[in-house]
């Protein structure tokens, strides 16, 4: 935990740092001549980056609280709410310029059904850049107080006989996620078609904002949903429903958001886009340090975030799971990675599989050329330098841009050398 970062500091030390005067005088210990010693400074001093409440853009509301954009040269960045990802990809259309914003903590596979035209308006492609992921883990399958009865936890089967006797009565049965084609999409149909139910066929999906997804199942809206804390918890806090799964018992250590911006803004300003990047990286090792929960709960409950008791966030950010369905376990690793486990670092082969399953549903054609998209919007080469000059350590920066083969909770395999196999051993999917 106490690795040294540059010059000599611990980065322990470096990271309690929180006045803005001590963090100035502490990079100026690290850096003799600067920040940026070794490159020119940053372009611009002002970004504009969206955020949705989700404990997962921690990364960006701890750079902001804790001072850490100033450190490295960008003392003008927002964080700014967006009401759903329906909003932040409007305001990335519009870009910073037009009153819109110039990046956002983001669902990692939004940038590329951005910058592919595949959710913009007239499918016109908007040009997306990855800089970093910002976490892995820690989403929620939560279901509503009705199915208590079928002890549905990981395995989805459970619910198969009680949503086809809702049908048989007339009634809808709804899967609430935040966006289509996003992970709380993919998660929640890779769920249900493991278990033989037809997310396109069996259940009608719905789009509702995270902030609101508690609201809709308290008043009956839906029958299950998927969304990232702290709204999982929030739920079985409040009595409303409990949690079946959380998404790293579906794939233990998956990816889940990313840090994306425009990338004519990345081109046009890439010392102030690597500045920003070593901001959020510095925030997420903050961000993954155990003792520093319990303040992080306390920020991100704050009015201008999130607007929750810190109670609500608390809990699952340390893996301690009350699944509301008489299931308590805690420590149990699953808690919402920032920074371990090379959590930060975008692998290629993890946006290989969102692109995978986005053919699987009908978002990407077939014949898609995978490694040609992932390469014009993964900018893992601009994660590579700012970890260079932050100091990271040799072994927290992955030797490949591949994580190599992925196994998840049914056995399925994915291998992203050939994604085309892993596709053809699903039962369940678009064209099924």
């Amino acid at each position: 935990m106490n690795k040294i970062l540059t010059g000599g500091i611990t980065r322990r030390s470096l990271l309690k740092t929180t006045a803005t005067a001590a963090l100035v005088g502490a990079v100026k210990t690290a850096f003799p001549s600067g920040a940026f010693a070794a490159t020119a400074g940053p372009e611009v001093t002002a970004a504009k980056l969206g955020f949705i409440a989700l404990t997962d853009a921690a990364p960006l509301i701890v750079a902001k609280e804790k001072g850490l954009f100033e450190k490295y040269g960008m003392p003008d960045v927002e964080v700014a709410k967006q009401a759903s990802w329906g909003a932040t990809r409007d305001n990335l259309v519009l870009g910073g310029e037009a009153n819109g914003i110039d990046g956002a903590h983001i669902l990692s596979p939004l940038p590329y059904l951005m910058h592919a035209g595949k959710v913009t308006q007239n499918n016109v492609p908007v040009p997306m850049t990855i800089l970093a992921r910002l976490n892995y883990d820690c989403q929620g399958i939560s279901v509503a107080q009705e199915y208590a009865e079928t002890g549905v936890t990981l395995d989805a089967s459970k619910l198969k006989a009680a949503f086809e006797k809702k049908k048989a009565e007339g009634n809808e049965v709804k899967v609430a996620m935040t966006f289509p084609g996003g992970t709380h999409d993919l998660w929640v149909r890779y769920w249900l078609a493991a278990a033989g139910i037809d997310p396109d066929r069996d259940v009608s999906t719905i789009v509702v904002p995270p902030p609101q997804m508690v609201a809709n199942m308290k008043v009956g809206n839906m029958d299950v949903f998927c969304v990232g804390e702290p709204w999982n918890e929030q739920l079985v806090n409040q009595g409303i429903g409990f949690t079946a799964a959380t998404t790293g018992e579906l794939w233990k250590g998956h990816p889940e958001k990313a840090l994306g911006m425009r990338a004519e803004w990345v081109e046009k300003n890439p010392n102030a886009a690597k500045a920003i990047l070593m901001a959020v990286m510095e925030a997420q090792q903050w961000c993954d340090a155990m003792e520093n929960k319990e303040e992080m709960s306390k920020i991100l409950g704050k009015r201008q975030w999130f607007n929750v008791p810190p109670k609500d966030v608390i809990g699952r950010l340390k893996g301690d799971i009350n699944y509301g369905n008489g299931r308590v376990a805690t420590a149990t690793g699953l808690e919402m990675k920032f920074w371990k486990d090379h959590a930060s670092y975008p692998f290629k082969s993890h946006d290989t599989w969102f692109l995978a399953e986005n053919i699987r549903w009908g978002k990407f054609a077939p014949d898609t050329d995978l490694k040609a998209l992932v390469d014009k919007v993964n900018r893992e080469d601009i994660w590579r330098a700012a970890a260079k000059d932050l100091g990271v350590a040799a072994d927290d920066i992955p030797a490949s841009t591949s994580r190599g083969v992925e196994t998840f909770f049914d056995g399925t395999v994915f291998d992203p050398e050939n994604p085309s196999a892993y596709l053809e051993s699903l039962k369940i999917k678009a064209s099924s």
